[in-house]
């Protein structure tokens, strides 16, 4: 039986970076192991959902979507067990869902307010996984949230303007303009650690733009930026906490 497994390289480094980094300002438990397995089958399942929200092959991705979620609530069932307000957090989230199955029903997924939509969602997954560790949610968990959505909402910028909006001046301008308004506005803030994160993100934005590079390589190259955001963030914690 073959998988049915995204190709969306910018959406796995999403599922993973506000997730750990929810864990690394936190207390780490075994648990939060379960709970990474489960929200990785509730993307999965998620996929599949809005996959079939697009009315096509319904046999197939009603099949998966109930897979999916069937190993997701086995290995959530545990960390919700022992902290059930995560439940919140996953009620939160459904309209944020709902807004993404209209997008797909629509054959618009690639429409802007979507990935928005998305990119809260994912963010969001660096709080549930701060309180799971901290049993709370307080500046250090929201701040989080935060830079995540700041992060891949510039990722999601730069990638249009380099494969779907190619060539537009107002994405482009769009763009640039909103990573260096970040930079300056973390420098201003006094922020240093936090605007050395987004840095590789201005460079890129500007270096790569008309650049003849293919969907696999703009990928590769936000899977790397996203590592190095990873690693400049766990360091700028690790000085606070």
């Amino acid at each position: 039986m073959r998988l049915l497994i995204p190709k969306q390289h910018g959406a796995w480094a999403m599922l993973i970076v506000p997730f750990w980094l929810g864990v690394m300002a936190s207390t780490f438990y075994f648990g939060h192991l379960f709970l990474f397995i489960g929200w990785l089958f509730l993307y999965l399942a998620s996929y599949a959902a809005l996959m079939l929200a697009k009315g096509r092959q319904a046999n197939l991705y009603k099949k998966w979507t109930t897979i999916y979620l069937s190993l997701a609530g086995l290995f959530i069932f545990i960390p919700v067990w022992q902290q059930p307000k995560l439940i919140g957090f996953g009620l939160l989230l459904l309209p944020f869902f709902a807004v993404s199955a209209y997008y797909s029903a629509k054959n618009c997924d690639r429409a802007l307010t979507n990935d928005i939509s998305a990119i809260f969602i994912f963010s969001s997954s660096g709080a549930a996984s701060y309180f799971y560790g901290a049993n709370q949610l307080d500046k250090i968990g929201l701040f989080l949230f935060f830079i995540c959505f700041l992060f891949f909402l510039g990722s999601a910028l730069y990638v249009k303007t380099m494969i779907r909006e190619k060539g537009n001046r107002t994405y482009r301008n769009v763009s640039w303009g909103y990573h260096g308004v970040i930079v300056c506005a973390w420098l201003l803030f006094g922020e240093w650690l936090v605007c050395l994160a987004f840095l590789p993100s201005l460079f890129r934005a500007y270096a790569f733009y008309g650049r003849k590079l293919s969907i696999l390589q703009v990928g590769i190259y936000e899977i790397a930026n996203s590592a190095l955001f990873f690693t400049i963030v766990t360091l700028a914690l690790s000085t606070v906490l």
